[in-house]
C-alpha cells in the first residue's frame, strides 16, 4: 500500500441505489453516501451525480491525492474491459456498452488542483455479485474458504463464484450469471429483464417475489393481508410484513421463492461442489422464511454425493458494505 495514499473508493452500483464509500487499508468505511441509480437518463448524468456525491467524502480524507484508486461493483460489468454491457436493470446502460471505469477516471481527474495535477485515478470494475463475493472472502463469512457461491437477492439475482480461491470470470468476463439460468421451461414462463423467459431472476429476486404475489392474488380466493394493497404497488417488503403476521398466502410466497432457489442451487452444486452458498440482499432479512425452504429444496433435489455438505449462510456484513468493501479490494490491486 502507498502510505501517501491510504484510502480507496468502493462503489456498490445497484439497480435501485448506488453507494459510495471511502475505505482504508483495514477495511473500515470511513465515509459513505449514496444516490438513486435510476434517477438519471444518461450515463454521463449518472457519473456527474456520482462525482458530486463523492466530492465531500474525498474532502473528508484530505483530497484526491489521498486516494489510491477506485473499484466499482455493477450489474453486467466486465472486469476485462472496464465497461457495463447491456445491463437489463439499468435504464442508462440497457441498450449498449458504457465505459464506466474510464468515465469516472476522466471526471475525477478534473478534481485535482491545477497547480498540482495528479496522474489519472485508476478505476476498476467488476460484476456487483463478484464484488460481494470478494467482500465476503476478505471480511465476511467466507474468510478462509476456497470454494463458495455468493447469491445476491435484490432487484435482480446475481452470483459470484469462487473456485480454488479465485473468482470465475470466463474468457469474456461474464461467467457466472446464475440468475439467468432457466428454471421454468414452460410456455408461460415469465419474461426476464434480459429478454429471455423463465430465468431464476424472474422468480427469486425481490421483484420476482412481488410478481409471485400478484399472480397468487389473481389466481386464488385465499384471504390475505396483501389484498389490502393495490396489486401493482406490492413489493417484497409487503410480503415479508404480512408473513410476519402469520399470513398464509405470504408464507406460501416465501416457500415458493425459496424452493425455486433451493432447487437451482442443487443444480449449481453439480459443477463446483461449493463449501457454502452465501446469500446477500434484502430478502435475506426474512431469515428462516426464505432460508429454510432454500435448504429443504436443495437437500431434496441435490445429487446424493453432495447432500448435507454445503453450508447455507447469510452475509455477516451490512448489505451495502459487503459490496462496497469487495469493490474497494479491486482498487488495492
Amino acid at each position: 500500500m502507498d502510505t501517501q495514499k491510504p484510502y480507496v473508493i468502493g462503489v456498490d452500483l445497484g439497480g435501485t441505489n448506488t453507494v459510495f464509500g471511502i475505505v482504508d487499508a483495514r477495511g473500515d468505511i470511513v465515509a459513505q453516501d449514496s444516490i438513486k441509480t435510476q434517477a438519471y437518463k444518461t450515463a454521463d448524468a449518472f457519473v456527474e451525480a456520482g462525482v458530486e456525491c463523492l466530492k465531500p467524502l474525498i474532502a473528508q480524507v484530505g483530497g484526491l491525492d489521498k486516494i489510491a484508486g477506485m473499484g466499482i461493483g455493477a450489474p453486467n460489468a466486465n472486469y476485462y474491459t472496464g465497461a457495463i454491457e447491456y445491463a437489463p436493470n439499468l435504464s442508462w446502460a440497457h441498450d449498449g456498452v458504457v465505459p464506466l471505469a474510464q468515465m469516472f477516471s476522466d471526471r475525477l481527474s478534473t478534481l485535482a488542483p491545477c497547480s498540482s495535477p495528479l496522474a489519472p485515478l485508476k478505476v476498476r470494475i467488476t460484476n456487483d455479485a463478484n464484488a460481494a463475493a470478494m467482500g465476503e472472502m476478505t471480511y465476511g463469512v467466507a474468510r478462509g474458504m476456497k470454494n463458495f457461491i455468493v447469491i445476491t437477492l435484490g432487484t435482480g439475482v446475481g452470483s459470484g463464484i469462487v473456485i480454488n480461491g479465485q473468482l470465475v470470470y470466463g474468457h469474456d468476463g461474464f461467467a457466472g450469471e446464475l440468475g439467468h439460468v432457466k428454471v421454468d421451461h414452460s410456455a408461460n414462463a415469465r419474461l426476464c429483464g434480459c429478454g429471455r423467459h423463465g430465468c431464476l431472476e424472474a422468480y427469486c429476486s425481490a421483484t420476482g417475489m412481488a410478481r409471485t404475489a400478484r399472480e397468487m392474488l389473481q389466481l386464488s380466493e385465499q384471504p390475505s393481508l396483501l389484498r389490502e394493497k393495490n396489486p401493482d404497488d406490492i413489493e417484497s417488503i409487503d410480503v415479508f410484513l404480512a408473513a410476519q403476521q402469520g399470513d398464509e398466502m405470504a408464507k406460501g410466497i416465501f416457500n415458493y421463492t425459496g424452493f425455486t432457489l433451493g432447487e437451482a442451487c442443487a443444480d449449481f452444486a453439480a459443477f463446483s461442489s461449493p463449501e457454502a452458498f452465501i446469500f446477500f440482499g434484502g430478502l435475506c432479512k426474512a431469515g428462516d422464511l426464505i432460508m429454510k425452504p432454500i435448504e429443504e429444496a436443495y437437500n431434496r433435489s441435490v445429487m446424493p454425493i453432495f447432500r448435507g455438505k454445503a453450508k447455507f449462510l447469510v452475509s455477516s456484513l451490512m448489505n451495502a458494505n459487503a459490496a462496497v468493501l469487495g469493490a474497494s479490494a479491486l482498487a488495492w490491486e
